[in-house]
């Protein structure tokens, strides 16, 4: 189980901690009534995806014995311009090099974390049950 919590710094921003300490605040645009003073939610779930998907196939990868040299990975989300906009496809890009890096491996490596480690990707390909409740406390 993972949890996360964020609590409201006033406006329309929240931080939160994370597992290892560091914290992350989001926040959104200032026609939208925010400062800018943190990440836009949507991104955050991009750069999980990015994060999740390129952990894997680095440790895939060094399990093959290439030798990585430098990863970078673009995630695009693209939405709908009408509320609510949920993406409604995703475009990764991973850009690898290194020395007699084999691209047949690389794509394997690939294939393997979307289709089957990477927790994120397989959040948002398949159908995820979310439940809600609420609590009210008084001053």
């Amino acid at each position: 189980m993972v949890s996360v919590k964020m609590i409201w710094q006033g406006g329309v921003a929240f931080e939160g901690t994370g597992a290892f300490g560091h914290t992350i605040r989001t926040d959104v645009a200032k026609k939208a009534g925010g400062e800018e003073s943190g990440f836009k939610a949507t991104e955050l779930l991009l750069y999980g995806m990015a994060a999740c998907t390129g952990v894997d196939v680095v440790r895939i990868l060094q399990k093959q014995r290439q030798e990585l040299t430098s990863m970078e990975i673009e995630v695009t989300g693209h939405q709908n311009e009408d509320y609510p906009k949920p993406f409604h496809t995703v475009e990764i890009v991973y850009r690898a090099k290194g020395k007699d890096l084999n691209p047949d491996k690389l794509a394997k490596a690939i294939e393997l974390s979307e289709g089957k480690y990477c927790v994120v990707s397989q959040t948002v390909k398949n159908e995820t049950k979310v439940t809600t409740r609420y609590e009210v406390e008084s001053d």
